[in-house]
């Protein structure tokens, strides 16, 4: 990966975010065929599923299954899965995943509601997981969830967020995700809350997570680059959204993300024609949901 500072690293995350948040459930060779189709558009890292209870996220079966079809002598491209738990990361560790990302809430409300634990738990857990994930040689991308605001609880603190970074940080996670889950972030607290974050972490390894909901998600990535962030999360057709929250509308689509920052002249070497030929595959899709 280049250390340009004018390029902009985005992480797709159709093929997890995006499909477990609609009813409609794509078939394994539906999934590999997107996932192919957006490492062609030139997307360098694609977190293609989550290893978690089908019965809780159907859309989400077989992603082992998912794994395995995918060609991984591609140099050009990192593949990603979701993990919440112990038993997602031995499947993780058995299928030779070298990259997971682990979530955990700020919002004790969510944290109950998305995992049914507490977030002083949930935060234990991530960071055992962590430790385990980087003695066996995975890198983790942590990340916290509601950090910009909750739709049950209201505002978060901001100190209470950068104590969650500080200690997943500190188990040894070489990246940090924030995430405006119920998309309650404004310019100005994405670039207050990035301004305090960055005291603990470095900007570079900084992701923002960005949901549309209020229709603020293309200004907080605006207010993300000016901040020093290059490393964003989105999702073709603006696919996802939180299904534990309701009216959590879906993350920013990435063809907006990419015509945006390459209009303020920074590079990401994606190809909108050939998005465009990936999101053929989730045309009626949207419209199930």
């Amino acid at each position: 990966m280049t250390e340009d500072n004018s390029f902009v690293f985005i992480e797709e995350v159709s093929p997890r975010d995006g499909l477990q948040n609609q009813s409609a459930i794509l078939p394994v060779h539906q999934r590999i065929e997107l996932i192919q189709s957006l490492v062609g558009a030139g997307l360098c890292r694609i977190q293609i599923g989550a290893f978690v209870n089908p019965k809780v996220v159907p859309q989400m079966a077989d992603s082992d299954l998912v794994w395995k079809g995918l060609d991984h002598e591609c140099k050009d491209v990192q593949y990603s899965v979701l993990v919440l738990n112990e038993r997602g990361l031995e499947t993780a560790l058995g299928l030779g995943v070298r990259l997971i990302e682990i979530y955990v809430s700020a919002s004790e409300t969510h944290s109950q509601r998305n995992s049914r634990v507490g977030t002083e738990r949930a935060l234990k857990e991530a960071v055992a997981i962590i430790n385990r994930a980087v003695s066996s040689g995975v890198s983790v991308t942590a990340g916290v969830m509601c950090a910009l605001g909750c739709f049950f609880e209201g505002p978060i603190s901001e100190d209470r967020v950068c104590e969650m970074v500080k200690i997943l940080a500190g188990s040894g996670a070489s990246a940090i995700g924030l995430a405006d889950t119920t998309g309650m972030g404004i310019p100005n607290s994405v670039i207050s809350l990035i301004d305090k974050v960055s005291v603990i972490v470095a900007p570079d390894i900084i992701s923002l997570h960005l949901h549309d909901t209020h229709g603020h998600g293309l200004s907080n990535i605006q207010a993300g680059l000016d901040s020093g962030i290059r490393r964003f999360d989105a999702s073709l057709r603006g696919l996802g959204g939180c299904p534990f929250i309701p009216g959590a509308a879906g993350n920013v689509a990435t063809e907006k993300l990419v015509r945006l920052v390459e209009a303020l002249g920074f590079k990401t070497g994606v190809n909108l024609e050939r998005l465009e030929t990936a999101a053929s595959i989730l045309t009626d899709l949207k419209g199930s949901s």
